[in-house]
């Protein structure tokens, strides 16, 4: 039976130098609506005070777990929820907030589908221009439950501007722990979308929530690093532990075909970068002979097609640890 006293949603926040914004972010996961929730904030060996402001909050549903090295933040959220204690949990980016009704919203979708897993629709907020919702609220009504298929399809790079790796699920934490689910700490890049990938590949239900209940801030000056070739080859290597673990569908391994193709492809086109930097000719034709698709993306501009990049690399590429 669980321990009634136990919170609705345990909130983990990986912090990384982040004490101008994780007030708001702790304030908004508190504000929730018509449910009991906690906080657990890792820091991740900040140096600008972040640990100190959390510490003396002064709210005793925030904790706060202090990592004595920087490990990145798949290894800060993995300790947050071996510390969790909700029924639920939620991964909140500490540069990010919520509305107050995010999580019973959420929450009552999941039970409609009797599902494991529920994600929502987002909120950018860029600085000087107007809010935005991320997808298409009609669209994602038309989609009550998110396949597998359809999320690794969403995750071919340069297909759209914004994927849905973007969207922060929550979880049941009795699913998680049951299934052994917890982020790749081996990549710095796209842990987000493969700790989903494999939640669904281990037969959870995913419901969505249309309206926007996550608020994406994305800061002048938050990108923290360029996507590179290593992150590439991170991220490959990753789905193929991933197709090694799971037996996939046919819809859903049709998908992961492109977009392996598409990593492939984005590897490439990062290493035909560096050479035209270089001014190498040879350096280009050897990319363009072993991979000639990378060459169609320089017909966009490549100051264009690096921002698709990174948008695919999503909120990962955003400074936090």
């Amino acid at each position: 039976m669980r321990d009634t006293a136990a919170p609705d949603v345990s909130f983990v926040i990986a912090a990384y130098n982040a004490r101008e914004t994780i007030g708001r972010a702790i304030d908004s996961a508190l504000a929730q609506t018509g449910l009991a929730v906690e906080v657990v904030v890792v820091d991740d060996k900040s140096t600008d005070g972040t640990a100190e402001l959390v510490r003396y909050f002064g709210d005793p549903r925030v904790r706060l777990i202090e990592r004595q090295v920087n490990g990145g933040p798949a290894a800060a959220r993995n300790l947050g929820i071996e510390a969790a204690l909700g029924r639920w949990i939620a991964v909140l980016d500490s540069d990010d907030e919520i509305l107050p009704e995010r999580s019973t919203a959420m929450i009552a979708a999941a039970g409609r589908m009797d599902a494991q897993i529920v994600v929502d629709n987002l909120r950018v907020l860029k600085p000087g221009e107007p809010a935005v919702t991320m997808f298409a609220e009609r669209n994602l009504q038309q989609m009550p439950a998110m396949s597998l298929a359809d999320f690794i399809d969403s995750n071919v790079i340069f297909k759209s501007t914004y994927n849905f790796g973007y969207m922060k699920p929550m979880f049941e934490r009795e699913f998680l722990n049951r299934h052994a689910l917890r982020f790749d700490e081996g990549l710095r890049i796209g842990e987000d979308y493969l700790l989903l990938a494999c939640a669904l590949a281990s037969g959870g239900r995913c419901a969505i929530e249309p309206k926007p209940g996550y608020v994406y801030h994305i800061r002048e000056g938050s990108i923290s690093r360029v996507l590179e070739p290593k992150h590439v080859e991170a991220m490959i290597e990753g789905d193929r532990r991933f197709v090694t673990r799971y037996d996939l569908d046919p819809q859903a391994l049709q998908a992961q075909k492109r977009r392996s193709r598409s990593l492939k492809e984005a590897g490439a086109f990062l290493a035909l970068v560096e050479e035209i930097k270089r001014g190498s000719v040879a350096g280009c034709l050897r990319v363009a002979i072993a991979q000639p698709r990378a060459v169609r993306h320089l017909k966009m501009p490549i100051a264009a097609r690096m921002r698709r990049l990174m948008n695919f690399a999503g909120p990962a590429g955003r400074a936090s640890s």
